[in-house]
Formats: structure tokens, C-alpha cells, sequence
């Protein structure tokens, strides 16, 4: 078979590096593999469509298929995944003890689309009975001014956000002008440590544990996608990197347990990798449409009823219909 060059731009995943050192191949292709900030990933792919191959938000990626925008379509190869209990920051010192607490109170989001966003709301509204139409909602980037929505917003009647385009959230809530951040990335108020800023769920390993054994929902935070002129020409290019990614991350799990040296800056890393196979099952960061079917269809639910997906989409319509079928390697 001729190959045929592609450009794949994705963030530096130890479950990718095989790909990326070329011992991995994506048959058929000639494959440049472009390796930076998932911002820069997600704005250059979502703003110019550089690359053939993305990495991309789970949630702009889905709300773009529900607005008819068919560009691109997903492979179910998950790259991030991320439970987001972890990702409510609140003042030490503040009247948010609870999650009920957040009712009639201000927090700040950087993006409403963000993915991360959309499932812990999501699991407010449904584990801890919070009305998002309750909270003051305030949108700004996390620690720099000027971050804007990427995907056009249909919000649920008596749900608004304000807008704070010359304002970081970081600084608000360090001033009291919001009383939380949600978001994926901490801000720099927590990062300086001092203990002023905290976690609403300090104790989130065992929240967000339980969160699972009673929910199955192991949060997908980014996809690949491909584009679709790409897949018209060249339909088996799309079975063709699933398999090569699922390859390359089998090969990680067998550097990760395998009792050798691992490629982790980490002395308990084995053990850590055996806790999350004891608990997610053995192959815990799993591909394809059926082994991730309930997490995608709560997503799907989520992001419908908080307006980010302008109709509730069926889970067989984010993905290649070639990669619909339950394939391992």
C-alpha cells in the first residue's frame, strides 16, 4: 500500500510515545507527529484546521457536530481522561463549605464549553442537587484576561452568564469579586500554596473513587479527531490510527507494570498503575464506543441540558461509522 502523509497534532502523552518515536505505525501513512500545549492543539486545529489529525475538547468537538459542522469526525480514542470533583476552588475563608453552598453565589468558569466543566456541573445538578440556574455565573480566563467561548452557547432558560473580558478569575476570587472557580486547570492563587485558596472537595481521591463504584462514569475530557476530506478519500485511515493507538498505549501499560524500570519520575508508580487497574479494571484507560458508552451518554445528557450541544446527540453520531464496532488489538 503507498502511504499517504498526514499531520497529527497532539500533546505529549507517555501512552502516545511509541507513535511518536516511530515504533508505532499507522499503516498506510506517512505520519508527522506535532507535539505542543493543548491549548495551542485546540485553538490552531479549531481556528485554521491545520492538521489532518487532532487531539481535541471532548465538549467543542461535540457541540460542533450538534450544530451541523460534520468537518471533522472522531475516532474513540481518548487521550485525556480526568475525574473533576478535584476542580472546584473556593476562598478558605469563604461561605462555601458544601456543595449546596454554591446557590446565589458567584463562580467564575473559563470557558462554559469547557469539558471539565460540563461534567461536574453535571454531577452537581444530579449527585448533590444543585440548580445551575441558582449560581452567578462569570466567565474569564483562569489567570490571564481574554479568553472567549470557541463554540456558540444555546443556555437552558434562566441560566446567565456574565461576561469579563479585562478580568482573570485568579485575581477575582483572591478580591472576593467571585466566590469559586471551576475549572481544569487550577489558578495560580492555589498553586502559590499558602493555603488561602482551597479544594471544595479537599478530600477528592475519595470522592471522586466513589463517585465511580456508583456511577461507572470515568470522565473523557479530549478525542482525535480526523478530517472528514481526509476520511472521503481515504476511509480505512480512521481503523487505521485506532489500531496504532491503541498499540502504542498496550505498550505503555506493559512499560508501566512490567516490574522494570518505568518511565515515570515516580518510586510507587507500578503500584499506583495496579490501584487503578483494581479499580478502573486492567486495561483502565479504555477505547472504543462500547466500554465507554455510559460515560459518553451522560456527557451527551450533561452538555444538552446545560446548552453547550443544541440537541441531544446519539453517541453512534461523534464517530466514524467504520469504528463503531467493539475493536481491540
Amino acid at each position: 500500500m503507498a502511504t499517504i502523509p498526514l499531520t497529527f497534532a497532539t500533546t505529549q502523552y507517555e501512552h502516545f510515545s511509541d507513535l511518536a518515536a516511530g515504533r508505532v505505525a499507522v499503516e498506510g501513512v506517512d505520519l508527522t507527529l506535532l507535539e505542543m500545549r493543548t491549548e495551542e492543539v485546540f485553538f490552531r486545529y479549531l481556528t485554521y484546521a491545520e492538521f489532518d489529525v487532532s487531539e481535541i475538547s471532548f465538549a467543542k468537538y461535540a457541540s460542533m457536530i450538534s450544530q451541523g459542522d460534520t468537518s471533522s469526525i472522531a475516532i474513540p480514542v481518548f487521550p485525556m481522561r480526568c475525574f473533576r470533583h478535584s476542580s472546584i476552588y473556593v476562598r478558605r475563608d469563604g461561605a462555601i463549605k458544601t456543595p449546596g453552598d454554591l446557590a446565589g453565589k458567584r463562580v467564575g468558569v473559563p470557558e462554559w464549553a469547557e469539558t471539565s466543566g460540563i461534567y461536574i456541573r453535571g454531577a452537581l445538578q444530579e449527585h448533590y442537587d444543585v440548580d445551575l440556574r441558582a449560581i452567578q455565573w462569570v466567565q474569564a480566563g483562569v489567570n490571564e484576561a481574554g479568553r472567549t467561548e470557541k463554540v456558540a452557547l444555546q443556555l437552558p432558560r434562566g441560566l446567565e452568564i456574565e461576561q469579563q473580558p479585562n478580568d482573570n478569575l485568579s485575581d477575582m476570587l483572591v478580591t472576593g469579586k467571585i466566590d469559586a472557580i471551576m475549572a481544569a486547570r487550577a489558578p495560580r492563587c492555589f498553586l502559590k500554596g499558602d493555603g488561602s485558596i482551597v479544594r471544595l472537595f479537599e478530600d477528592f481521591i475519595d470522592v471522586e473513587t466513589r463517585y465511580f463504584r456508583d456511577t461507572g462514569i470515568y470522565p473523557i475530557m479530549h478525542a482525535v479527531v480526523i478530517r472528514s476530506s481526509v476520511l472521503e478519500q481515504h476511509p480505512w485511515v480512521a481503523m487505521n490510527f485506532q489500531k496504532a493507538l491503541e498499540d502504542a498505549k498496550q505498550r505503555s501499560y506493559v512499560r508501566l507494570t512490567s516490574g522494570g524500570p518505568t518511565p515515570y519520575m515516580d518510586p510507587w508508580a507500578e503500584e499506583r498503575a495496579r490501584s487503578l487497574q483494581a479499580l478502573l479494571g486492567s486495561d483502565y484507560y479504555p477505547y472504543g464506543v462500547e466500554r465507554n458508552r455510559k460515560t459518553l451518554a451522560a456527557f451527551l445528557q450533561y452538555a444538552f441540558a446545560q446548552g453547550v450541544c443544541h440537541r441531544l446527540l446519539e453517541v453512534e453520531e461523534l464517530f466514524a461509522p467504520q469504528t463503531l464496532r467493539t475493536f481491540r488489538v
